[in-house]
């Protein structure tokens, strides 16, 4: 399967240069031009390694990294004109895996694209299962297998969800996170998508519904999953 890639930056020629060279090595690539833009496009289409400007329009593209580490392990790649350790040290701390100075030569990023590549390729094998009530989720998979062997069938927006959550066990993920990440930066405000999904979710892995033991709320913040078995 084509290696995705999302490319981050304000200025026309280097998207369009990025995109004309990672296309002809056979990357799937899309593109962004601001930091709600990358949100956006990282929520919808989940890339598998990030290439990021930092100097963006409307966000500092560290707010960006941050944001997608709140729920992607996808490699990010950094791409700017600041030259300062001080700028490198905080987009590494943010969560970036390596830093390319402008102006820069398209054979070194590839490089740096296949060696940051390889090392996720290496160093992350399947991400783990989670235990739901009878229910093991396998997120790598993307497939939930009860213990009598049933499946159960999640949409991709319930999936996405569940990674949010599963990646965060039994810490409270805001509402706002999870509206920016899975629907994208202009529905921060539309709670009401996530009551209807958290109950399709609640419906299919809770066995009492209306009293959900792992998938819960925190009324006006957000929801928080407990994973494990359920008691009896």
């Amino acid at each position: 399967m084509p290696i995705r890639i999302l490319v981050v930056d304000d200025e026309p020629q280097i998207l369009r240069a990025l995109r004309i060279n990672l296309r002809a090595r056979e990357y799937e690539v899309d593109t962004a031009a601001d930091g709600a833009g990358a949100l956006h496009a990282a929520a919808s289409r989940h890339p598998d390694l990030v290439v990021l400007d930092l100097g963006l329009p409307d966000m500092e593209g560290v707010e960006v990294i941050r944001g997608l580490r709140g729920w992607s392990e996808a490699p990010i790649i950094v791409l700017s004109g600041r030259t300062g350790s001080t700028d490198k040290v905080a987009a590494l701390d943010a969560g970036a895996d390596d830093y390319v100075t402008k102006p820069f030569g398209v054979d070194e990023l590839l490089a740096r694209i296949r060696a940051v590549t390889r090392r996720a390729t290496a160093g992350g094998g399947r991400q783990p299962t989670v235990q739901i009530g009878q229910y093991t989720v396998d997120i790598a998979g993307r497939a939930v297998t009860a213990a009598d062997g049933g499946t159960v069938r999640l949409t991709p927006t319930e999936w996405h969800l569940v990674e949010i959550l599963a990646a965060n066990p039994g810490k409270l993920v805001s509402q706002r996170l999870l509206l920016e990440r899975v629907w994208g930066p202009t529905y921060t405000r539309e709670t009401n998508y996530l009551r209807q999904y958290m109950a399709q979710l609640r419906r299919k892995l809770e066995p009492d519904p209306a009293h959900p033991r792992h998938l819960l709320t925190e009324p006006g913040m957000g929801y928080r999953l407990l994973p494990g078995p359920t008691s009896t």
